[in-house]
């Protein structure tokens, strides 16, 4: 196809529109071009319009690689949808990559006659020499199996903003607009929400920019609503949601509303402490945008200092919370002891990333279970919930304040990069439909104990400093039972772990009992956790629809875990546990429940597809008697 060069004018006659059920999108890029605001962008028009949507936004590791490189592609893929969907989609319809490397890196989930729009003025050959790629692909007939739409966009870009007076750098800073307008126009979608979107951002002196950028789009979209080269547009028609008010919203955005939520419904203050760490800085930042409800945010030097801020914001009556990653969870593990020892509320966000050590900042991973559960010096249980879906986050949020603060206990929640950064429509709850989360702190003098404890839930006195009356030890050191003096007795001290163990325990009297979806028995059960729920939900609609009897169990509670567990897995003839790790989950199932459950795992950075969720059922049923208790790698 010949690159068009110079902004056309219109052709007689119009495009023809085709009406599809559903789209993929990734825009691939340097991690300076913008895509992961192209697909923001792209995903609030799409959300506005009523789409059904899953993201997956996909940073570089490298914090500054150079430009044109493997190490530094950025890319953000969106799955928009007039039903509902699960995931942010297996195979992409449409790529639009911003030079070799980017194409390099992505081409290979562009299915077959999908269409790819690449940036041909970084095709040079000192662009493909960064890229490692020695042969032009625009040139070799390697890219002959997709609709290749080559496009001048830098060029264009400077033709569109060339009366501006912008020097050249800045003109070429918009070249992301103009392949956002493209797409606009491919899936003809409006361009007003992004307008608005461009004059919040760039006020006052920089309204030149808003200008330059809607120009941009302006012709990105004119350019494909002109040239011969696009005679095909698409149509997503709107989701039939549920009724109410929605906003599209990340995981991290969630747990941030969540915990907010909760401490408007306990009456409290709510104190973040953390260190700032990939994934789970962008809490802290949103956080610390909702000062007028009171929250107070504060950035430590270090974890330590982080988790030992929230346990004294903790004791001192807030509402208190610390976010991190797993180098981050390792660091904070003697103070999570503290914690435990002092039995007082606070909640542990643990954002998984690809490890051990630093291992991949930005890439998605669930391997810090066992760290989670078991990661801390002697007997130290903690609860542990995990989030499903980037929504889900919210709920999870609410419900580890509410159990911290029941039952005096530090709680961890397990996120992961994928729910994070990833998005969603999400209807927002009307307050009432939320529970408030009663708190009551210690004010009466007489009969006080420190360690007297609540006879169902085991929690002990939430006594402020500074109540009269009240005084009382705290520290690291063994507590004498109800007392709280230190203690080092052997029977007392067997004593008090059982009693911290036993409250982590009494929990699991709240937790619903859980109800497989799909068939509440058959030949496979599907076992999982944490952000592997939309893969495996999607692979379960499929399998059903074709006659197999399967059901899905996705565990929210991992410690304590739901009481009807055993039962459920005792009514398929194969369990099949899917995680990105080596198999945290397998092992806690077969050695708590002695089932010879079979463990799917994938350790690349990345979620799982549908469709590797599905080839492994397939196997599954296709094999009655597969190897129990083996673990398949992906």
């Amino acid at each position: 196809m010949a690159t068009v060069t110079g902004i056309p004018e219109a052709i007689s006659g119009k495009s023809k529109r085709e009406v599809l059920e559903r789209a993929v999108i990734r825009f691939c890029g340097d991690s300076g071009d913008g895509m992961q605001i192209t697909g923001n962008q792209f995903t609030n028009t799409a959300a506005l319009y009523g789409n059904d949507l899953a993201t997956f936004p996909d940073y570089p590791a490298e914090i500054r690689a150079p430009a044109g490189t493997l190490p530094g592609v950025s890319g953000f893929q969106v799955q928009f949808s007039s039903s509902d969907i699960y995931t942010p989609g297996d195979a992409v319809d449409a790529l639009v990559a911003m030079n070799p490397a980017a194409l390099k890196m992505n081409i290979a989930d562009l299915r077959a006659n999908g269409i790819l729009i690449v940036n041909t003025d970084n095709f040079g050959e000192k662009d493909l020499k960064k890229a490692q790629v020695t042969v032009n692909p625009l040139e070799d007939h390697s890219l002959d199996g997709y609709r290749v739409f080559p496009v001048e966009l830098t060029r264009l870009t400077r033709v569109a903003l060339q009366d501006l007076g912008l020097d050249t750098k800045s003109m070429d800073r918009c070249k992301n607009f103009f392949a956002l307008g493209m797409c606009y126009w491919l899936y003809n979608r409006p361009m007003d929400s992004t307008h608005r979107w461009l004059d919040d951002k760039f006020k006052g002196k920089a309204v030149l920019l808003a200008e330059a950028n809607k120009l941009a789009m302006k012709a990105g979209y004119s350019y494909c609503e002109a040239t011969e080269a696009f005679q095909i547009s698409y149509e997503i028609p709107p989701a039939k949601l549920s009724p109410g008010t929605y906003r599209n919203l990340s995981g991290n955005q969630a747990l941030a509303l969540g915990f907010v939520t909760a401490a408007q419904k306990a009456g409290l203050t709510l104190f973040q402490g953390s260190y700032p760490i990939t994934p789970a800085s962008d809490i802290l930042h949103e956080l610390s945008s909702y000062k007028d409800f009171g929250v107070i945010t504060f950035q430590a030097e270090d974890e330590i200092a982080a988790i030992t801020s929230a346990i004294g914001a903790a004791y001192a009556g807030g509402l208190a919370i610390t976010t991190t990653s797993g180098p981050g969870m390792a660091l904070k593990t003697e103070a999570m002891g503290l914690a435990i020892t002092i039995e007082i509320p606070l909640v542990i966000c643990d954002i998984q990333r690809g490890g051990p050590s630093t291992g991949l900042p930005t890439k998605t991973e669930q391997a810090d279970l066992l760290q989670a559960l078991f990661g801390r010096n002697s007997e130290a249980p903690i609860p542990v919930l995990a989030a499903s879906t980037p929504s889900d986050c919210f709920w999870v949020a609410f419900e580890a304040c509410r159990i911290a603060i029941k039952y005096m206990v530090p709680v961890i929640i397990l996120s992961d990069g994928y729910l994070a950064n990833g998005a969603e429509p999400w209807r927002i709850p009307e307050m009432s439909e939320i529970p408030e989360i009663p708190v009551k702190f210690a004010s009466d003098p007489v009969g006080f104990l420190p360690y007297k404890r609540d006879p169902q839930t085991l929690a002990r006195p939430w006594a402020i400093p500074g109540t009269p009356g009240l005084e009382h030890r705290i520290g690291g050191l063994e507590k004498q039972d109800v007392t709280g003096n230190i203690n080092y007795e052997p029977l007392n001290h067997e004593h008090m772990v059982r009693l911290r163990a036993a409250k982590v325990e009494a929990i699991a009297q709240e937790i619903p009992e859980t109800v497989p979806a799909g068939d509440p028995d058959g030949d496979l059960l599907i076992l999982g956790w944490g952000s592997t729920y939309g893969p495996i939900t999607a692979a379960l609609n499929t399998a059903r629809a074709r006659g197999a009897r399967i059901g899905h169990v996705h565990l929210r509670y991992l410690n304590p875990l739901p009481r009807n567990l055993g039962e459920i897995l005792s009514r398929y003839r194969q369990v099949l546990v899917p995680e990105m790790n080596m198999g945290q989950l397998l092992w806690v199932i077969r050695a708590k429940y002695l089932v010879d459950a079979i463990g799917y795992n994938k350790i690349q950075g990345r979620p799982f597809k549908q469709s590797e969720i599905e080839a492994k059922i397939e196997e599954l049923l296709e094999m009655p008697g597969a190897d129990a208790g083996r673990t398949f790698d992906n």
